[in-house]
């Protein structure tokens, strides 16, 4: 029997658990951003999960049960009825586009001539348009089927990303069931890394995930069910739509007026200016209100996110996980930030630090 020494015996053993290490990443690969997610989701709501455990008489299972239906009452519902409305949307689009073709295009209204600048030339290109349908139908085939190819693709963009959510509050069920020695495997492992500094950065990451998932991704969904509502009661069409729009531009700062403001001066043109002013204050009062008063208080607690690396960690999280990243990505982005804030601040206390022990300069006789 071939026998080896010792050295080659730890390569060896070394070698085979790498590639036991590979082949485990291989096959979790596909569920990372869901496991990632679940992971966020268990932590940030993890006290109305003991608050359901204590109500419940410390039954675990039946806790962890609710408080997933709860999460994806929340969470998951909205966006899955936004996908409903996309797929209705788009039929709706064809359909529209198929009336223009065979009645052909209506009158420019009179505002457009009064716009500044191009008012003018847009009512003569508009009324040449009208008066020539082969033109007219050249210019609207260009522009139907890219509309419609960007609404097909991101229909589908949402479909996938609307099962990897439901897939991470499944997971959320487990976590949440298995919490407490989760997090003790995470402590332990986390000491045997960083020493003595282990439960302060633990302390840090847990107080940066709670900021950014509260702070920026809850206030985005009140921003975005607000921004919905306010249109469903003005009678906007496409309510669900432009709400779930304004969710995602409530990631950039002071994105969110882009979307209401124009549903303002929309409701203008259209006569209803009683429902533009609704709209107005509504977005004034309410939503932006959120952006301006209550985000800055949620994220007190956490190393404020700067905004380009915010905007990076959505477009960045959405390139890199599809739909779930707009989730992912800004507290990915958050918890690596404040990391490095945490070890720019010791290398700077090593610095600054005296050493321990001077040496000693012996004394003249």
């Amino acid at each position: 029997m071939m026998q080896f020494d010792r050295p080659v015996e730890q390569i060896l053993g070394i070698g085979a658990l790498v590639l036991l290490g590979i082949g485990c990443l291989a096959v979790l690969w596909p569920f990372l951003s869901a496991l990632l997610w679940a992971a966020v989701l268990c932590f940030s709501t993890w006290p109305a999960y003991t608050w359901f455990e204590r109500t419940l008489g410390g039954r675990r299972t039946l806790a962890a049960l609710l408080m997933t239906l709860l999460v994806a009452l929340v969470l998951v519902a909205p966006f899955a009825i936004s996908v409903a409305t996309l797929a209705d949307s788009v039929s709706s689009i064809v359909a529209a586009a198929n009336r223009v073709l065979e009645q052909g295009p209506p009158a420019p209204p009179t505002w457009v001539a009064g716009l500044p600048l191009v008012g003018e030339r847009l009512a003569i290109y508009w009324q040449g348009l009208a008066y020539n349908a082969p033109a007219f139908l050249i210019e609207l085939t260009k522009l139907i089927r890219p509309a419609t190819d960007i609404a097909v693709a991101s229909g589908a963009v949402l479909g996938v990303g609307l099962l990897e959510l439901a897939l991470s509050v499944f997971i959320a069920f487990f976590f949440y069931r298995s919490g407490p020695q989760m997090a003790a495997y995470v402590r332990i492992s986390s000491e045997r890394i960083a020493g003595t500094r282990a439960r302060h950065l633990l302390s840090v990451i847990g107080l940066t995930v709670t900021g950014v998932v509260y702070g920026l991704i809850g206030t985005a969904l009140a921003q975005g069910l607000l921004a919905g509502i306010g249109f469903w009661i003005a009678g906007v069409p496409q309510a669900l739509l432009l709400g779930f729009l304004t969710f995602i531009l409530s990631f950039v700062p002071l994105a969110p007026p882009l979307v209401w403001g124009s549903v303002t001066f929309w409701l203008f043109f259209q006569g209803e200016v009683g429902w533009g002013f609704f709209v107005g204050a509504w977005g004034l009062l309410l939503i932006s209100s959120i952006d301006n008063v209550l985000k800055p208080y949620l994220l007190a607690q956490a190393n404020s996110l700067p905004v380009l690396l915010s905007f990076f960690g959505l477009v960045g999280g959405i390139l890199a996980f599809g739909f779930i990243g707009i989730f992912l990505g800004p507290v990915l982005l958050a918890v690596g930030y404040s990391l490095f804030l945490e070890w720019h601040a010791g290398e700077n206390e090593k610095l600054v630090s005296p050493p321990d022990s001077m040496p000693s300069v012996p004394r003249e006789k």
